[in-house]
């Protein structure tokens, strides 16, 4: 959970307790409207996460691995290791997410008529109705056919299955994506002008948020068909440096060998199996009187947290789950051997060196 989910969770919060509520159901003390909107706002999260564990559950189901869901200030997001292997999975992933929205809108719609028909307080009617609409709006706002939303990921399902070409389908959603980011900047911008100064700011954030973020996809997109048929053997850097894990963390940032080449080393046990992952940072920051008396083992991010793929792996899978940051190496096995670490510099560089090739490519062709 991003932290500015308390942002978006304290403006529903204060716009239902001094808003909506008290203008439908006035003659309350102001702690009972904030004790509904604060409940309503709950019920409202729980919601968005139902839609993103939607995407998650059929996700595993059409055999794509989920690294975590964020819910953050604009919704949420299930982050995916690898793509949808078929435009059918896509559509089924990407589709069931707005269907759990409307699935909730409905259902809360149809509680909300039943309590206004057995004369229910009025205050709980009002907030039903409120959900239902929220997660209905939910619903439509993320079947437009503009990445990154699901809608782009329905609208690039149907071009993959139309074209067999899953970067041209990308490419469409994306630039679908932008252009529907920057017609709610626009809009955004209009509004601001004639007086509404939240609603148009809101709008406009919303907008810049689509664009820069279908930007990325299309370019992450491109760096992936770059990328295809190349494994990871290839970027990575081969024979890391190991620590072991009975190492205290005085000899570790006293070695030599650990103090001047990388800032973070895999970490192996007995018979050199491989454990976990020690960074520099995590070292530095235990104080200096205790680093005798610590070993690697026990500062070391365990082998579950940390990212194992194999040598023949393709490195286009991989470039998803790349991160910058020493505590994003990603270890490389070939069997069970530790073969090499892979950084976002590592794969940077192995772009730059297939965008210097393609293009040298490019130009003895023209020469001939």
């Amino acid at each position: 959970m991003h932290w500015s989910v308390l942002l978006i969770f304290a403006v529903i919060v204060v716009g239902l307790a001094e808003g909506r509520l008290p203008e439908a159901y006035p003659g309350h003390v102001w702690p009972v409207y904030g004790a509904v909107g604060l409940l309503a706002a709950v019920v409202f999260f729980a919601s968005l996460l139902a839609h993103e564990l939607a995407h998650a559950v059929l996700a595993r189901r059409n055999g794509v691995e989920v690294d975590d869901i964020v819910l953050w200030l604009l919704g949420g997001a299930a982050r995916l290791k690898a793509e949808a292997p078929t435009p059918a999975a896509e559509l089924r992933i990407a589709g069931v997410g707005p269907l759990v929205s409307l699935v909730l809108g409905a259902f809360f719609a149809l509680a909300a008529w039943l309590l206004d028909m057995a004369s229910a307080p009025g205050l709980a009617v009002e907030v039903l109705a409120w959900l239902a609409a929220i997660n209905i709006l939910l619903a439509v706002f993320n079947v437009i056919p503009a990445a990154p939303l699901d809608g782009g990921r329905l609208l690039r399902a149907l071009l993959w299955w139309r074209t067999g070409d899953r970067l041209r389908a990308t490419e469409g959603a994306t630039a679908a994506g932008r252009a529907f980011g920057w017609f709610l900047m626009v809009v955004g911008l209009l509004l601001f002008a004639r007086g509404d100064v939240a609603g148009g700011l809101w709008l406009a954030m919303i907008g810049w948020f689509l664009a820069t973020a279908a930007t990325v996809e299309g370019q992450q997109a491109h760096l992936r068909g770059l990328l295809t048929g190349i494994p990871v053997r290839h970027a990575m850097t081969p024979d890391p440096v190991t620590a072991p894990v009975g190492l205290t963390v005085a000899d570790f940032l006293a070695g030599p060998r650990y103090r001047y080449r990388h800032s973070a080393f895999p970490v192996t046990g007995d018979g050199s199996a491989l454990v976990g992952l020690i960074t520099l940072e995590a070292a530095r920051k235990v104080p200096e009187e205790r680093r005798h008396a610590v070993t690697v083992e026990q500062i070391m991010l365990p082998l579950s947290q940390v990212t194992v793929v194999g040598a023949d792996d393709s490195l286009a899978d991989l470039l998803p789950r790349i991160e910058p940051g020493p505590e994003h190496r990603v270890l490389v096995l070939d069997e069970d051997r530790l073969v090499g670490i892979v950084s976002a510099s590592d794969v940077s560089r192995t772009v730059t060196w297939l965008m210097t090739t393609t293009a040298r490519g490019r130009g003895d062709r023209r020469g001939a």
